[in-house]
């Protein structure tokens, strides 16, 4: 169902909608026409980059830029496509018990999870899921750092603030004895105030890539006792991934596993209990729906299924744009249609084509697309190849995330993103929470696994690579 909100006047729309939950994806350059918002009344005047990155037939339908807009007077707008799930996860570990509770937190790029945990019997008592603000400043990680580089200390202090007010409402009052915090390395920098000037550039080696500790007090989070931010691996391969090992159980497993994480930062792990070798790479958010023109996240409006007598939506309504999964269904249906070609291209023109009601995929859509299922592709087989494995020496392969838990197997082996040897292929879910609540409850092997696990952790650095560069050019084709 639309939710119309109206907002006044005299202040920037990107301020007022950005505290509703609304994405900006470019940082407000409006170069992504993602965070269209539809006028319902009132006037918001039409800007030159709005025209860049609208048609006019969406202009006249009412669609504006919200980062572009300002209204005259008070205005009723359409937030349809913002009403967006956020993966969490409560199912049951194992669990050393003790007395009170603790929390642990799911530092995303993109969303945030709050979990309250009763250290006792280790149930979760309270969750609490919401975005990240540092997104009013762009969608990935790399937009981050050049904008903390501008504007030092912003960014922590947004997401320490925000952070401070989940925990504080999931706790409902109750004193939380410790509180584990896992992300990727950039979200780990922007938290601890660290300087991010390293992870701008090759090689993207920082200093600082172990635990924090904090006491509650010093980030002005009253109630809190131990603060503990999870190291990093290296590179962009955050705790996040480490916390997915723990949670799909490669760190005791004897068969070689992967772990695939296909957000905005993607990160890919291979190995088992002996040997793990793990890489980030730029997927970029085209998994999220980000960098897509009528591209949004997984929420009411979306179309996530794609078939040949239709499209699913989200919530049962109208169409009002598309998230990952639908994306790749899409594509991979036009690749077996033979609209789409395996260099990528249209086959027949290169306008857009429609799907549902006025969404369309347009040509910079599905190259969006293949740079994303390349990149990914590319790293798991250098790093299938550093194993020393053949292409089908892993065993199974684990899908974190909300993009990785909706997307269609068979679509995404279609156009090339998981391999097209038959491996078991699983949904892992919310891996980081859930890993991160596992190591929670274990505090007597806590540290033994996290050490155990880095000291066999091999860091791959892809951007410096050259067989990377070789094999994404290999998998920017779809297959035949």
């Amino acid at each position: 169902m639309a939710e119309f909100v109206r907002l006044a006047g005299g202040r920037a729309l990107q301020d007022q909608l950005f505290e509703l939950g609304v994405e900006f994806p470019c940082g407000g350059a409006s170069a992504c026409g993602g965070c269209r918002v539809r006028l319902i009344d009132g006037e918001i005047p039409v800007t030159e980059g709005m025209r860049d990155a609208l048609s006019e037939d969406e202009l006249a339908a009412g669609w504006r830029l919200a980062c572009q807009g300002q209204a005259v007077g008070t205005v009723t707008l359409d937030i349809e496509q913002w009403s967006a799930k956020i993966l969490t996860d409560e199912s049951k570990v194992s669990v050393e018990p003790a007395e009170g509770f603790g929390a642990v937190i799911d530092l995303g790029t993109t969303t945030l999870v709050v979990e309250v945990v009763d250290l006792e019997t280790g149930d979760v008592v309270s969750v609490l899921t919401g975005l990240n603000p540092q997104g009013r400043h762009g969608s990935d990680v790399m937009s981050r750092i050049e904008f903390d580089l501008r504007h030092p200390g912003v960014l922590t202090a947004l997401i320490r603030g925000a952070l401070g007010a989940m925990v504080a409402q999931a706790a409902g009052g109750r004193l939380l004895r410790e509180v584990l915090v896992c992300g990727n390395t950039v979200m780990h920098h922007l938290f601890c105030g660290e300087s991010v000037e390293p992870l701008s550039h090759v090689p993207f080696a920082s200093p600082a890539l172990g635990a924090r500790l904090f006491d509650g007090v010093e980030l002005g989070w009253n109630g809190v006792g131990r603060v503990t931010l999870l190291g990093c691996a290296g590179g962009f391969v955050g705790s996040d991934l480490i916390a997915g090992l723990v949670a799909c159980g490669m760190h005791e497993a004897s068969a070689v596993m992967a772990l695939m994480d296909l957000g905005t930062n993607g990160e890919i792990a291979v190995g088992n209990r002996e040997r793990v070798v793990c890489a980030s790479t730029a997927a970029g958010p085209a998994f999220e729906g980000g960098r897509i023109r009528m591209g949004m996240r997984a929420g009411d409006g979306a179309i996530d299924r794609v078939e040949r007598d239709g499209c699913h939506v989200i919530g049962g309504g109208a169409a009002v744009g598309i998230c990952g999964s639908g994306l790749v269904d899409a594509v991979a249906m036009w690749l077996d249609m033979g609209i789409v070609a395996p260099s990528g291209r249209f086959a027949d023109a290169a306008k857009p084509r429609r799907l549902a009601g006025d969404v369309e995929l347009s040509q910079a859509d599905v190259r969006e697309l293949q740079l994303a299922k390349g990149a990914i592709a590319a790293g798991l087989d250098l790093l299938r190849r550093r194993m020393g494995l053949e292409p089908d020496g892993i065993s199974s392969i684990h899908l974190a995330g909300a993009f990785g838990n909706y997307v269609r197997v068979a679509s995404a082996r279609r156009i090339g993103l998981l391999p097209a040897w038959d491996v078991p292929v699983v949904a892992a879910g919310n891996s980081a929470v859930r890993g991160t609540r596992a190591l929670l409850l274990s505090p007597s092997r806590r540290e033994a696994i996290l050490d155990g696990l880095l000291g066999r952790m091999e860091h791959v650095e892809l951007a410096a690579d050259a067989e990377f560069q070789e094999a994404f050019v290999e998998n920017m084709l779809f297959p035949r």
